[in-house]
């Protein structure tokens, strides 16, 4: 699909021409759209559909006449039937014309332009521009990062009760997640730092300090990433700790109970040996068979007393 859009006065607004300054936003676009852009603005083909192939690797490209910049962005999706969080590449192609950003799905990071939110926005900057949306990948990493951490949190308030199979599930999905994340956000700083060095790219004060800012903002969802797999992994030791200590504590209790089922066992396998009566306690005596049950009795009360007292039970 494509999308056209240029501002005026400050406002973003459709169009549904070509124009000098335009913005042209392709979503998942067909053969026949790719290739329509590409002759328009002198661009190959292959650069076009680049950022739709999701092992597309981040990179600056320099042409003549173009600048093709792909780096990840974050993004949803459905995993085990529910929210997952993992990266696809966005496209970024900027010309003396025009901006064209392509994606294989519609991304929170370019709805955020389109709904009006920014300030001083204008589609006729193409290097601002390009900034912007690398600073807004980055204040979007950061907030599904502390989504994930409150997930971390959540699961972390359930260990207190019955840990099910799904909790070490979902752990495993946040720490995939954070892989995704951490490999993805330490691409886009190279990007980041080739934007930087590139002699060819045009470069205002303004947009040297916004691209100061992305760096800052980079860097923090770096570390906030690292910081979190670091907890994350404390959490699925924790887990796997309080995992094995509910197995013992059931090893425990399993043992003594055993310890005390065995002592009538015993009692009434003696007793129940076939020797001669005179040789056997109580057979002769009224009431022998309730004597040895009172016995037998309090010999279990007395090992569970002592069970207890060695926390068996």
């Amino acid at each position: 699909m494509i999308s056209k859009y240029i501002t005026d006065n400050g406002k973003l607004r459709e169009v549904d021409e070509y124009m000098q300054g335009i913005w042209i936003n392709l979503t998942a676009p067909s053969q026949d759209e790719s290739l329509e852009i590409a002759n328009r603005y002198n661009i190959d083909i292959a650069d076009v559909r680049a950022a739709l192939d999701d092992e597309e690797a981040s990179r600056v490209d320099v042409q003549d006449d173009y600048v093709m910049v792909i780096f990840d962005i974050p993004t949803v999706e459905i995993r085990h039937n529910q929210e997952a969080y993992t990266t696809i590449p966005l496209g970024v192609i900027w010309t003396d014309e025009a901006i064209i950003t392509i994606c294989s799905v519609e991304t929170p990071v370019l709805k955020y332009f389109l709904g009006g939110h920014l300030k001083d926005f204008t589609t006729k900057k193409q290097v601002r521009f390009t900034y912007q949306i690398l600073y807004r990948t980055c204040a979007l990493y950061q907030s599904y990062l502390r989504i994930i951490d409150r997930k971390r949190l959540e699961m972390e308030e359930r260990m207190g009760g019955a840990t099910e199979n799904s909790d070490i599930i979902n752990l495993h999905e946040l720490e995939s997640n954070l892989v995704y994340f951490d490999t993805s956000l330490r691409a886009n700083r190279m990007i980041v730092d080739r934007l930087t060095r590139y002699s060819g790219i045009r470069k205002f004060p303004e947009d040297q300090e916004l691209l100061d800012d992305v760096i800052v903002e980079n860097l923090q969802a770096i570390e906030m990433t690292q910081i979190y797999r670091d907890i994350l992994k404390g959490t699925r030791e924790l887990m796997s700790t309080v995992i094995d200590n509910r197995l013992n504590n059931i090893m425990k209790l399993l043992a003594g109970i055993t310890i005390i089922m065995a002592i009538p066992t015993i009692i009434s396998g003696l007793f129940g040996m076939n020797v001669s009566p005179e040789w056997m306690p109580f057979a002769q005596t009224p009431y022998g068979f309730a004597i040895i049950c009172g016995i037998t009795l309090l010999v279990c009360i007395v090992v569970i007393f002592i069970l207890k007292k060695k926390k068996m039970l």
